[in-house]
């Protein structure tokens, strides 16, 4: 079978999103449950559907940032959806500054999204509270916003937050005036959003409403005035508040927050004293630095998939010499991303903009140097240490340093029989800087 070049270029693009609920998007998916610790949707969809509508859960989820939690909740919606419930998926980033969001944002947010999905299948709600608030607020947006006659909520809501994504000094001013106000906007959207459409959905036979944040792992973790990080303020010091919604949630949050000295204190007031569900990497090795051979024979999968969607697994690696030159340069790839769906995509996507495949291991090995290059120059001493002691005790403890190398990504977390093990980059393990400290520790 030939290679179709470009359908197997648009299939690498690492910004796209496979839609498992798309049957296009569903031939690309590989399933790595068994190599990441455990069928992790299944999990959070055993929770929603084992409970009754009345009984809202909110539950956590989180990994490194392009590991595949996107793909996975759309997965997620694609099987609550078959189970009756409505699902409302909606990425936080497209209407939220990840630079500066607090919970007055995310609860409009979730208003907006909410209120779209319902008015896209024909139910449209009046709340009479934010009717009251749009205009409270009009005149200092300097933005006419109704709700009268037809106006729909998401659209008033869209008008706010897209005034004030922009404008720091504009989503101040809306803050200090909905800050007090916190309490009444949970309370409009529990009884006069929430509950309403769960009462219209199961009028049409619907089981329930589910509503999935994603991308709230992306806020920065810029400090506060109080001197809490971002994170720690709204998953922590406000995570009462996101819970209090009267449906199901589950809410992405940053993978440094599960190593903070505060995380019981996260997974009872958010997760109602549940632990956040993690995504891990797929091993590439065993934690005593062997071969892993069934992650490795997934992630050669995950691109042969990609470029040969219609052929069963085992038949696909007869067509190797039709992508690249040899199945090292295949498995070259695969060792290199340590796993990571994205950067694996990624640098397979760059070596399709230089060359046609069957792809030489050159350029392949030219891709890696650069990627290799531009990740060393943003480790500084102190972390080079620090990355060293990771590779030598395969764990990270709380304090903020190694949380930054989770979130910088210069440290993946894996998982296995004996629980959970970090490993260095790949990549970062070629460097030179690397291999000299690694000398030096070895030499005593």
């Amino acid at each position: 079978m030939k290679l179709h070049l470009l359908s197997f270029f648009k299939a690498c693009n690492p910004a796209k999103t496979l839609v498992v609920g798309n049957p296009e998007d569903l031939q690309y998916y590989i399933d790595f449950s068994s190599v990441r610790g455990g069928r992790i949707v299944e999990a959070l969809g055993r929770t929603i559907t084992r409970l009754s509508p009345d009984e809202p859960t909110c539950q956590l989820f989180t990994g490194h940032i392009g590991c595949g939690k996107s793909t996975e909740l759309l997965r997620l919606k694609a099987q609550l959806e078959q189970q009756q419930f409505h699902v409302v998926y909606f990425e936080s980033s497209k209407d939220l500054d990840m630079a500066d969001v607090d919970v007055s944002d995310i609860l409009l947010s979730i208003a907006r999204s909410v209120s779209e999905s319902l008015e896209s299948i024909g139910i449209h709600l009046r709340p009479q509270y934010f009717a009251r608030l749009f205009s409270d607020i009009k005149d200092f947006l300097q933005t006419p916003i109704e709700l009268s006659g037809e106006a729909e909520l998401s659209l008033g809501i869209g008008k706010i937050t897209a005034k004030t994504k922009d404008s720091p000094q504009l989503r101040e001013q809306l803050r200090q005036h909905l800050e007090p106000r916190t309490q009444g906007i949970l309370n409009a959207i529990n009884e006069e959003i929430l509950g309403r459409a769960i009462e219209e959905l199961k009028w049409r036979g619907k089981r329930g409403l589910v509503v999935v944040v994603d991308n709230l792992d992306r806020v920065d973790s810029s400090i506060k005035p109080s001197g809490r990080s971002q994170p720690e303020y709204l998953f922590i010091d406000r995570g009462a508040q996101l819970r209090r919604l009267n449906c199901h949630v589950v809410y992405t949050l940053p993978l440094d927050l599960m190593f903070s000295n505060e995380y019981e204190a996260l997974k009872n007031r958010l997760g109602g004293g549940v632990a956040p569900k993690v995504l891990p990497m797929v091993p590439v090795q065993t934690r005593d630095g062997g071969d892993f051979p069934k992650g490795m024979g997934l992630l050669r999968q995950l691109v042969l998939a990609r470029a040969f969607p219609d052929v069963e697994p085992e038949a696909r690696l007869k067509l190797i010499p039709e992508v690249f030159d040899e199945p090292d340069t295949l498995d070259r790839l695969c060792r290199i991303s340590g796993g990571h769906v994205r950067h694996l995509l990624g640098l397979l996507y760059s070596c399709l903009q230089q060359e046609d495949p069957p792809l030489p291991r050159s350029c392949l090995e030219s891709v890696i140097k650069s990627y290799r290059d531009d990740l060393g120059l943003a480790v500084d001493q102190e972390e080079w240490e620090l990355l060293l002691q990771v590779m030598q005790q395969q764990v990270i403890k709380g304090e903020k340093e190694y949380q930054t190398l989770l979130r910088s990504m210069f440290v993946y977390e894996y998982r296995d029989e004996l629980g959970r093990w970090f490993g260095i980059n790949p990549a970062l393990a070629e460097t030179a800087r690397f291999q000299a400290l690694t000398a030096a520790a070895e030499m005593g």
